[in-house]
């Protein structure tokens, strides 16, 4: 099992961007030095949801200050983006950092950020398997050549520079939804499972992934899958309860689950085409009880109870988790250091 870290990058009332930046690369330096396998990195757009519109100048920042950690986006919205441009971007990183660089890609779901884009969502997951064609062309042909129905590229090229990492960069397409998993699974694209899924339902993922895919023929033995959770361990049971209510009470969850962060398609003000799987996950406003977040949801408890939630993770056949210590609530700087040394202290040699 590897382990990395998720920064959302959530900007909270009283900070300033540069805030945000020092206090998450403050977390990465750490992680290097704990041990930690990787980060991943959000792209938002518009709001202080996220920060980060642009991963890869963050990411190339993030690999200056680091030698080992491995570089990843989670995720890059592509259709909100010119697919040559990912395919450039994505290329330098992975020459700047030595070959560090990790793609994780979705096609996005919220509504506000298509709409600021000028983007219909119900076409982004036809812009993201074209999106994704061309990166893959650029990156396997000298000379690439592309006519689709919303990108092309009007004659011949060749991208420069070329990703370091030879075929290319890994690749993870975030993915839980039946459709999305197996559409994936037969191309043999592994997947990072959504942090909002309960545990049957990424295990699910899991199975079909590995199902669908070797049935497409594709060798999965050694594939990695990643799959997301909030994660947090305590010396004991009663201290991870009682933190889980107070993190609960630091959570504005009106900031993070409304109508800009739902799918909807502001034509018809429903939920968007293609995005079924996830009715009212976020109108609701996420609300979910500490008990379903404590037994279905979170990695979370004293080391015993966590060291035997990532076991289980990795029985369902992921073998990269990336941990949220926190994203969403405004935890300092110092505490969040605490809990990190905590995890890797207590955790981590469980499965080195």
């Amino acid at each position: 099992m590897r382990f990395s870290t998720f920064h959302l990058l959530h900007r909270f009332d009283g900070q300033s961007f540069k805030d945000v930046y020092d206090y998450h690369l403050e977390l990465m330096e750490l992680g290097e030095e704990l041990g930690f396998d990787g980060v991943r990195v959000a792209e938002h757009h518009f709001r202080d949801y996220g920060v980060v519109p642009n991963i890869f100048h963050f990411l190339a920042f993030a690999g200056a200050r680091t030698e080992r950690l491995r570089l990843g986006t989670g995720i890059v919205v592509l259709p909100l983006h010119n697919p040559i441009h990912v395919a450039e971007e994505a290329a330098m990183v992975d020459v700047l950092t030595n070959g560090r660089l990790e793609l994780g890609i979705g096609r996005g779901y919220q509504g506000f950020e298509f709409e600021g884009f000028g983007i219909d969502l119900a076409e982004a997951r036809d812009r993201f398997n074209e999106a994704l064609e061309m990166i893959l062309g650029l990156w396997g042909q000298d000379n690439f050549r592309h006519e689709g129905k919303f990108y092309r590229t009007g004659t011949e090229v060749s991208l420069v520079p070329r990703p370091l990492q030879a075929p290319h960069p890994p690749i993870h397409v975030a993915a839980v939804s039946p459709e999305t998993v197996t559409m994936y699974a037969e191309r043999g694209l592994p997947i990072l499972a959504d942090p909002a899924a309960p545990f049957h339902k990424v295990a699910r993922a899991a199975e079909t992934w590995r199902e669908t895919a070797t049935a497409a023929g594709h060798d999965v033995a050694g594939t990695e899958l990643v799959v997301s959770r909030s994660v947090y361990v305590a010396p004991t049971l009663e201290q991870a309860r009682e933190d889980q209510a107070r993190f609960e009470r630091l959570f504005d969850r009106s900031r993070i689950f409304n109508e800009k962060s739902a799918p909807i398609d502001p034509k018809t003000g429903k939920v968007a085409q293609g995005f079924e799987y996830w009715q009212d996950r976020y109108l609701k406003g996420g609300s979910v009880s500490e008990d379903f977040r404590w037994e279905q949801l979170e990695v979370i408890g004293d080391p015993e109870r966590v060291i035997g939630q990532i076991r289980m993770l990795r029985d369902f056949g992921f073998t990269n988790l990336l941990c949220d210590f926190g994203s969403t609530r405004p935890i300092p700087l110092e505490e969040m250091r605490k809990v990190m040394k905590f995890f890797a202290a207590e955790v981590m040699p469980a499965f080195k």
